[in-house]
């Protein structure tokens, strides 16, 4: 298997439909914190046969050890009728949570999955039991904006990834803008297209690291060919005062799908992160992963090398 800085746990997968407490098909892309001193995700899952209604939901995984999580049968996240009297059904898939801690408060970002494509949910939460919906922070196709844990120069800020939808192919770039109060955005501007040889198609964001050299961004890409798709992750660096600014990044991937769990799935050759969680102390980073689709894995590695890939270019 190729590795690049970041390393494969040796038992991946941690979490499979098997491991669900309920019945469950696929259990993928996950949001991810720390939450005290447990390891806390988010983990998206397609129902075996619907939950009140829904064939989607969230539901949350808490561990001791980031190894072994037990998971909560009752979904955190679920669909929820909040675009008021209007035809279509706009929350229809419930998946792919971006989870930031601002202050006390967790805020997760999901898709609002509608007619148009995808919109941006933002809800919050201090405890992971109860889930308090704020409002609908980006319009379609937006998927999914992810929060900075920060205010920068008073404002809050977050990365969105706008894109073409049903026009024959999906094609996707990064961009950034800035909030008073994480409802109202504005000041939108471009930040990254995607890039060879990492991706050609599209890339997308999760809630940027802070660390002392920059803002560390870990994306997903999509390199499209005869073959198929298939999703990597990279990274780069955003300055620490002023986030439009792109200060370096890895040319390459940092994990791309080479693992028969990451080949071969509901969809094949994914790896796909909604973020990854620091260890300042230990000079490591964790990236809770989405494998195929299909199951959820993990992969750590040193944030310092990752962070001088950035500055280098490597």
């Amino acid at each position: 298997m190729l590795e690049y800085i970041m390393h494969r746990y040796e038992n991946n997968p941690i979490i499979t439909a098997e491991d669900f407490p309920i019945p469950a098909d696929t259990v993928m892309n996950c949001g991810q914190a720390m939450y005290g001193d447990k390891t806390v995700l988010l983990v998206a899952v397609v129902y075996r046969k619907k939950v009140n209604g829904a064939v989607t939901g969230i539901h949350v995984a808490m561990s001791d050890d980031g190894i072994h999580f037990d998971i909560n049968p009752e979904p955190l996240c679920t669909h929820r009728d909040w675009a008021g009297n209007v035809e279509g059904d706009f929350d229809c898939w419930v998946i792919d949570p971006r989870l930031t801690k601002i202050d006390d408060t967790y805020y997760i970002v999901r898709p609002g999955q509608g007619p148009g494509g995808p919109s941006a949910l933002l809800e919050k939460t201090k405890d992971f039991k109860t889930v308090e919906f704020v409002d609908c922070i980006a319009l379609p196709p937006n998927r999914v904006p992810s929060l900075f844990p920060e205010k920068i120069n008073g404002m809050y800020a977050k990365l969105d990834r706008p894109y073409n939808f049903g026009a024959g192919s999906e094609e996707g770039a990064i961009w950034i803008s800035f909030s008073p109060d994480l409802v109202h955005w504005g000041h939108y501007r471009p930040l990254m297209l995607p890039f060879h040889p990492f991706s050609i198609q599209k890339i997308g964001p999760t809630p940027p690291v802070k660390t002392k050299d920059g803002w560390l961004e870990i994306i997903h890409g999509v390199w499209d060919s005869c073959a198929g798709s298939r999703y990597s992750l990279s990274a780069a660096l955003l300055d620490l005062e002023d986030p439009t600014k792109v200060i370096g990044k890895t040319e390459s991937w940092i994990l791309t799908p080479t693992a028969d769990y990451e080949r071969v799935g509901h969809v094949d050759n994914v790896v796909f992160a909604c973020g990854c969680i620091p260890d300042y102390d230990k000079d490591q980073l964790r990236i809770y992963y989405g494998a195929a689709d299909e199951r959820i894995c993990l992969a750590t590695g040193c944030l310092s090398e990752l962070v001088e890939a950035c500055k280098k270019g490597y």
